[in-house]
């Protein structure tokens, strides 16, 4: 179950169900940049939507109570292996896209940002993450530019549209 705002008010919903009737939900990013670049994952093939695609370091639902920082550490945590990592939050960002299978994704976005001064080490969890990269932000936004169906519509949408708030370094917003 993850929140989801009906008729005005937050209630526990169904995952599949709030993509499915695209309910808006809250939802964390977490963008890691260090210096080979920023951190992409290709998602693992069993994931119910967008498999296979190519995404920002990790992604999630709050759990109910949830805070959206603890949350954005667990999720690293759980999907990458990564810890330790300081996060900045970025800001919100609403957004909505088709994902395809007859899903929605309806999310009002927590973005958290981590800088790694030196390799992080990494343990994906295979079930989540099938594989992942450093790439350089040009290199980055060249390769969505000549095939935009390899990455997840969020990443386009963020990196078009905010990545001057996401990647930038500077205090926390809050």
């Amino acid at each position: 179950m993850i929140p989801a705002w009906i008729n005005g008010e937050l209630v526990p919903v169904d995952k599949l169900a709030a993509h499915r009737q695209a309910l808006r939900h809250p939802a964390v990013f977490v963008f890691v940049a260090g210096p080979q670049g920023i951190l992409i994952q290709r998602r693992a093939l069993a994931k119910y939507h967008t498999p296979g695609l190519w995404a920002n370091a990790c992604c999630t639902h709050p759990m109910w109570g949830e805070a959206t920082a603890d949350c954005a550490r667990r999720r690293l945590a759980e999907e990458l292996g990564i810890g330790g990592l300081a996060l900045r939050h970025r800001g919100q960002v609403e957004y909505r896209a088709d994902v395809g299978g007859g899903m929605v994704e309806h999310e009002l976005v927590e973005v958290f940002a981590g800088r790694a001064a030196v390799a992080l080490p990494m343990a994906p969890d295979r079930a989540e993450v099938m594989a992942v990269r450093w790439i350089a932000l040009p290199d980055l936004l060249a390769e969505i530019a000549a095939a935009s169906e390899r990455f997840t519509p969020w990443l386009r949408i963020y990196l078009a549209h905010h990545a001057t708030q996401i990647l930038r370094e500077g205090p926390e917003q809050g």
